[in-house]
């Protein structure tokens, strides 16, 4: 389906609402808890995150997001999803005072997909191959853009939100478990497939990254042997499980020096380095400058 003049009128009324809510640069929370405007107006260096699952639709400016080797670019008119925990960063490469890089997020979790598969009682069939946990697709879906844009509409009526946004918002899953890559959301929701398991495996690593990674132990959890833990992985997050947990550490330890003003070598010992030296390397092949010269750099020094 093309897009029509009548997508974009509507993508131009959301640009409106993120220019009224987001006056100047940032992320800005609205009465909507899971709605978020991100306003730029002007190219950003990359920003590392762990992206939660979430639904961003730009529209206007473009963006680039990299998981380990993969770059995906999206800018006016389409849409990101992110079924899961992923360990990104993202760039603005398309943003100027005149024309900002506008950008809404809805975050959603997975038992919001599991309550709405069973109330609505719909069955899938859908047990292929587990598939990448982010995907990037252009706003043709003219349902889903519909409801985004009456979710978004909601901010008028405050008194509306509390009883109608729910509503909306199990629309908007609904429209994205039905769209060309809905299979990824699908599959996240079918409690034994290899998706779920890796997600649960996810888990796991968030609460024990600063731990010994133990694969042996994290294969029984998951239900699998080691080979098939490590194909899966791989093949829903772009990383092996170690690449994952040495990312959930880095970016703890630039939190760590970054908010709480710890010191390289501590803040490397408390997410489960031993060695300074190691810490160091890993740390500038991640951000690109060794610890102490990037905190300096994002403070402005």
């Amino acid at each position: 389906m093309l897009m029509t003049h009548d997508n974009n009128e509507k993508l131009n009324m959301l640009s409106q609402y993120i220019e009224q809510i987001s006056r100047s640069d940032g992320i800005y929370s609205t009465d909507i808890p899971p709605l978020k405007f991100i306003r730029a107006s002007e190219p950003t260096a990359p920003i590392h995150q762990v992206h939660e699952p979430a639904l961003c639709v730009v529209t206007q400016g473009s963006k680039i997001v990299t998981l380990g080797k993969e770059r995906y670019q999206y800018g006016a008119s389409h849409y990101l999803v992110v079924s899961m925990d992923l360990p990104i960063s993202g760039e603005v490469i398309e943003a100027t005072s005149d024309s900002p890089y506008l950008c809404l997020r809805l975050d959603f979790k997975l038992g919001e997909i599991i309550d709405l598969l069973k109330a609505g009682d719909l069955k899938t069939n859908r047990k292929g191959k587990p598939r990448r946990g982010l995907y990037v697709n252009k706003m043709d879906n003219v349902m889903l853009l519909d409801a985004v844009l009456r979710l978004v509409q909601l901010l008028d009526s405050p008194k509306d939100i509390e009883f109608l946004a729910p509503l909306v918002i199990r629309e908007i899953l609904y429209r994205l478990l039905q769209d060309e890559n809905g299979d990824i959301i699908w599959q996240l929701a079918i409690a034994d497939s290899y998706t779920h398991r890796i997600a649960e495996v996810i888990e796991i690593l968030k609460a024990d990254y600063a731990q010994p990674l133990r694969i042996e132990e994290l294969a029984s959890k998951a239900r699998m042997s080691l080979s098939s833990l490590h194909y899966y992985f791989k093949q829903v997050t772009g990383l092996s499980p170690l690449q994952y947990q040495k990312q959930l550490r880095l970016q703890k330890a630039r939190q760590l020096m970054l908010l709480e003003m710890e010191d390289a070598a501590s803040a490397g010992f408390q997410v489960g380095y031993e060695s300074p030296s190691q810490f160091s390397r890993e740390y500038s092949r991640l951000f690109g400058l060794p610890p102490k010269k990037d905190i300096n750099k994002l403070r402005g020094f």
